[in-house]
């Protein structure tokens, strides 16, 4: 069993950004224990989360990309741009394959599922703090096979031909929202989601709104995503 990490006169300080306040206490309760950790603030939305990066400064920011107000791609984008050097690391549900590579574009260092367990999500945080980029020895090799231009093993999602902002409104169309709703929640323009969709359908192979709707509501129901 590896020692601990020796103390510090002030622990690292970090902000859980989480809808669901039962994961937030269970998450407060692990950090709690640990001397060098400790959880100086949490949010329930990405406009909480924000208020309380500038007012609390956290070491790092624990994040679940999904949130009720905003989607996590986008907030991730937006702290990297107010505090570039803010570490943000994600702790989600959702499949490692489809989402770690997206959120380490947006400017995370780090992705681990919520199933790995305490031990796992403190050896994340802790390689976060240190400056380093966290995933697990899974997605390690499926980034660096992808890096080096290679085949992964198996076939991949065709989703992951999804840009970010059509991977969004993909989503959103699989938790039944409409054209107008989706513009009106990402701040677009009709045309442009119209866009969005038209792309989405080439590149899913799909030919018609209605089996756009129907594949959208299959994934989401699959990969078990809220939004």
């Amino acid at each position: 069993m590896s020692a601990k990490p020796a103390a510090r006169s002030r622990p690292h300080t970090l902000l859980i950004v989480d809808d669901h306040p039962l994961f937030r206490e269970g998450l407060v309760h692990l950090i709690q224990q640990e001397r060098d950790l400790a959880v100086c603030g949490e949010a329930g939305t990405a406009g909480e989360a924000l208020t309380l990066v500038e007012k609390l400064r956290p070491s790092l920011v624990l994040l679940d990309i999904s949130l009720p107000d905003r989607n996590g791609l986008e907030l991730i984008k937006d702290l990297h741009t107010l505090r570039p050097q803010l570490p943000v690391l994600v702790i989600s549900m959702h499949d490692e394959s489809l989402h770690a590579e997206r959120v380490l574009r947006a400017g995370a260092r780090g992705y681990i599922m919520k199933q790995e367990g305490g031990g796992k999500i403190l050896e994340a945080i802790r390689q976060v703090l240190a400056g380093q980029i966290y995933v697990s020895d899974k997605m390690s090799a499926l980034l660096l096979e992808r890096l080096a231009g290679q085949r992964p093993r198996g076939s991949r999602s065709p989703i992951e031909r999804l840009s970010d902002r059509e991977f969004e409104v993909f989503s959103l169309l699989g938790h039944g929202l409409a054209t107008r709703e989706i513009a009106r929640r990402l701040s677009l323009s009709i045309k442009t989601v119209e866009v969005h969709r038209a792309n989405i359908k080439r590149k899913l192979g799909l030919r018609t709104a209605t089996e756009l709707v129907r594949h959208a509501v299959r994934w989401v129901e699959t990969d078990g995503r809220e939004i």
